[in-house]
């Protein structure tokens, strides 16, 4: 049985933007809702390991590079 591919943390979190996005209208109560919230949660877990990552990629740069790619986004915007 051949193993599924991992999709990458870009297209999971565009995924997932784009679940929310369709199914917070239909909802009277999102906050109420399980399993949208774990599906919000999920998209927001996603979205700080991203920001964390990029924040940590920009300080290992260094002082005078980091600078530089700071005015570069870390993930294109979905």
């Amino acid at each position: 049985m051949a193993k599924k591919k991992k999709a990458s943390p870009a297209e999971d979190e565009t995924r997932l933007k784009k679940k929310v996005s369709e199914k917070r209208p239909a909802l009277k109560n999102p906050e109420g809702d399980e399993k949208f919230r774990k599906l919000h949660k999920r998209l927001k877990r996603l979205q700080r390991l991203r920001r964390k990552l990029a924040e940590r990629k920009k300080n290992a740069m260094g002082k005078a590079k980091g600078d530089a790619a700071a005015d570069k986004p870390a993930a294109p915007a979905a």
